[in-house]
C-alpha cells in the first residue's frame, strides 16, 4: 500500500483493515514512512482512538518488526511494566529481587515520557551502567546473573522505538491503544512466559481517572492473553510520588536502601505485591537482592563504587510556610519540577541531569508545623530553579482540612 493511501484511510476515521496498519509499521521500520507521516499517522490514531482489533493488529505487527527472542529451557521468564508514574523505581527492586527467588527476567524497558521517569535513565545514573546491551550479551547477563534491564536493541520491536519517541514528542502519550501496543509489542518479542502490569491512576499518571486506568489495565491483560502470555494487572495509585526521591540517581539510591532491606514503606509494599512470592519479604529483608542486584550492575558494565548524582548539584529546602495539614504531594506538579530542572527530556535525544530531583518529605494527611521540611529541590547551577521552587509549593499545600489518601494497591485485572 502507498504511505498516501494509508494516511488518507487514517484521516476518514474509518476503521483501518489489518493490511493497511501492517504496511504503516513495514514503513516505519524500513524508513520508507517518514516521521512527519508517522507523526501525522499517530496523531489521528490519538484523536479518533483504536478499536480492538485496530490495536491487536498494531501490536502483532510492531512484534514482528524485529526478532523474537527465543531462551532455553529453565525457570519461568518473568517481566513487569509499569504504565508511569512519579519515583517509580519498582523494576530497579523487583527484577533482582525475583531473580534470588529463582526465576528469570529479562527486562526490557524504557526511557522517561513527560513527567513521568524512565528506568533505563535511571540506571544510567550509575557509571558505566550500559542499556544498549547486544541479544548476545543479554543472553550472557540472564544466564549468569538471572536478570538483566536494558534498552531495546536494533532487532527487538523497532517500530516501537521509533513510534515512542515520536509520540513524547507530539505530546500522544495518552492513548490506551497505543500505550497498550507500545507495552506488549516490548514483552511479547522478549519472549516471556508471565507478565505482571503496574497500572498507574491519580494525577502522576498518564491515565488520571479510575475509568481509564481499569480499561487500559484490561486491554493489556486481553492482548497478552491472546498471545499466549499469562498477564495480571494491579492498579496503583499515583496521587503523591512512590517513595521519596524523584530524579534519576536519587531513585537509584533509594532502589539501593530498598535492596538492602530498608526504603520507603510504599515502595516496600508495591515490589512485594507485584513479587507475589511467600518468601519475598524475607530474601528482600536479608539483603541478599542488593547482592543479585550488584551483580547485574556489574555484568552490564556498571560500578557502584562511584557517586551517582555527580558533582556540582546543590539542595535548597522548602519549609511549611504555615502550620496544618498537608492537603497533597501533587505527583503531576511534582514531576513537572524534577522535569524542568532537568530531570527529564523534552526531545528523544536530549541529555538528562542525573543529579537533580527531589526528595519530597511530607506525606498528605500529616500534622505539619510551620518551618517544617516539605522537600529538599537539588539543582545544577540554579538551572530553572525559581519555576521549580514554584511548582513544588503550589502542589503541596497546606490547611486544617482533614484529608483522605487513596490506598496504594487497587484493584487487581486478571
Amino acid at each position: 500500500m502507498h504511505v498516501e493511501d494509508i494516511l488518507i484511510g487514517m484521516r476518514s476515521g474509518e476503521p483501518q483493515p489489518d493490511a493497511a496498519i501492517e504496511a504503516f509499521v513495514t514503513g516505519v521500520t524500513n524508513g520508507t514512512i517518514s516521521r512527519p507521516q508517522a507523526a501525522a499517522w499517530l496523531a489521528w490514531a490519538f484523536r479518533r482512538t483504536l478499536n480492538t482489533q485496530e490495536t491487536v493488529a498494531l501490536t502483532r505487527a510492531m512484534t514482528k518488526s524485529g526478532h523474537v527472542m527465543r531462551w532455553p529451557e529453565g525457570p519461568t521468564l518473568i517481566d513487569k511494566h509499569s504504565t508511569g508514574g512519579v519515583g517509580d523505581k519498582v523494576s530497579l527492586v523487583l527484577a533482582p529481587l525475583w531473580a534470588e527467588l529463582g526465576l528469570r527476567v529479562p527486562m526490557v524497558s524504557g526511557r522517561g515520557l513527560g513527567h513521568t521517569g524512565g528506568t533505563l535513565d535511571k540506571l544510567e545514573a550509575i557509571p558505566g551502567y550500559r542499556t544498549d546491551l547486544t541479544e548476545q550479551e543479554l543472553d550472557r547477563v540472564l544466564a549468569d546473573v538471572g536478570c538483566f534491564i536494558s534498552g531495546q536493541t536494533a532487532e527487538l520491536a523497532p517500530a516501537d522505538r521509533i513510534l515512542y519517541a515520536l509520540r513524547n514528542e507530539i505530546q500522544s502519550v495518552e492513548s490506551i491503544p497505543l500505550i497498550v501496543a507500545s507495552i506488549l509489542s516490548k514483552k511479547l518479542a522478549e519472549g516471556v512466559q508471565r507478565l505482571v502490569l503496574d497500572v498507574k491512576t491519580g494525577t502522576g499518571a498518564f491515565m488520571q481517572k479510575y475509568e481509564d486506568s481499569e480499561r487500559l489495565g484490561r486491554a493489556m491483560v486481553d492482548v497478552a492473553k491472546g498471545y499466549g502470555v499469562s498477564c495480571m494487572a494491579r492498579i496503583t495509585a499515583m496521587e503523591r510520588p512512590l517513595g521519596i526521591k524523584v530524579g534519576n540517581g536519587l531513585e537509584v539510591e533509594e532502589s539501593i536502601d530498598a535492596l538492602k532491606g530498608g526504603g520507603p514503606d510504599d515502595l516496600r509494599e508495591i515490589t512485594l505485591a507485584f513479587a507475589e512470592h511467600p518468601d519475598a519479604a524475607k530474601v528482600l529483608a536479608s539483603g541478599a537482592a542488593y547482592e543479585r542486584f550488584a551483580r547485574m550492575v556489574r555484568a552490564q558494565g556498571g560500578s557502584l563504587d562511584k557517586p551517582l548524582l555527580g558533582s556540582g548539584v546543590t539542595k535548597v529546602v522548602v519549609e511549611a510556610p504555615r502550620a496544618g495539614i498537608l492537603q497533597a504531594a501533587d505527583a503531576r506538579g511534582l514531576g513537572r519540577a524534577a522535569f524542568i530542572l532537568g530531570a527529564g527530556r523534552r526531545r528523544a535525544e536530549d541529555p538528562v541531569d542525573f543529579g537533580v530531583g527531589l526528595e519530597v518529605f511530607g506525606r498528605p494527611g500529616a500534622r505539619i508545623e510551620r518551618g517544617e521540611p516539605l522537600c529538599t529541590v537539588w539543582h545544577r547551577d540554579g538551572h530553572a530553579l525559581d519555576e521549580a521552587l514554584a511548582m513544588v509549593r503550589t502542589a503541596m499545600p497546606i490547611d486544617d482540612a482533614p484529608v483522605v489518601v487513596s490506598p496504594l494497591l487497587q484493584t487487581m485485572i486478571d
